[in-house]
């Protein structure tokens, strides 16, 4: 019986960390054994709530506690990436397809020898380094590029009040579409709800 929290559309609930250092780089993790970089995630257990879920793999992946960092913001709602079919475990029940993603910004506090990779039996990461704030979106599989958009667009004000870093020259412009009609819809979709809570205030 699995202990992760699957919706009845296939979606593995699944928090995202993103850690930054006093100088707004971000943390980059190294996948044990491969090539692969990402930052540190991982799916919240049945009845376990994101935040919890968040601290519970922040300490599991990169050795930090609550003490150790400084939560900055956290995305409204859920964020979605569909597997490749070759990615897909048909064999597995209940059938995931994906992941839905709630993401956190935290700012490291503590020092960095702080950081440890192996407290798992199965460390996740072998390595980790300090990089610029778009860099991620490059350096993740492909099929999670979107989602670091777009959690970098909706979380990054936090750091950065007063405008994010512009966008890399080295963004293909097919991406530079993708994530600004993401970004434009992510807009919306605030503008909207922020429509209906004023609404909701006058009638009360």
């Amino acid at each position: 019986m699995t202990t992760d929290q699957i919706d009845d559309e296939g979606y593995r609930a699944n928090v995202g960390i993103i850690l930054c250092n006093h100088a707004g780089r971000l943390m980059l993790a190294g996948r044990a054994g491969s090539k692969g970089w990402q930052f540190p995630q991982g799916g919240m257990l049945q009845g376990e709530q994101p935040r919890e879920a968040m601290f519970r793999e922040l300490h599991e992946e990169v050795g930090l506690t609550p003490d150790d960092v400084d939560v900055l913001g956290a995305t409204e709602d859920w964020l979605r990436y569909r597997l490749p079919d070759r990615f897909v475990r048909r064999n597995s029940e209940p059938l995931c397809i994906g992941q839905k993603q709630r993401w956190y910004l935290l700012r490291m506090v503590c020092d960095e020898n702080r950081v440890c990779l192996d407290q798992s039996d199965t460390p996740e990461f072998d390595r980790w380094r300090w990089v610029d704030f778009w860099r991620p979106v490059k350096e993740v599989i492909y099929f999670k590029r979107r989602v670091y958009a777009q959690a970098l667009n909706e979380l990054g004000p936090h750091l950065y009040p007063d405008g994010l870093p512009p966008q890399p020259r080295w963004w293909p412009s097919r991406w530079r579409a993708v994530f600004d009609k993401d970004r434009r819809r992510a807009a919306s979709a605030r503008q909207s709800s922020e429509r209906l809570d004023d609404r909701q205030a006058d009638d009360r």
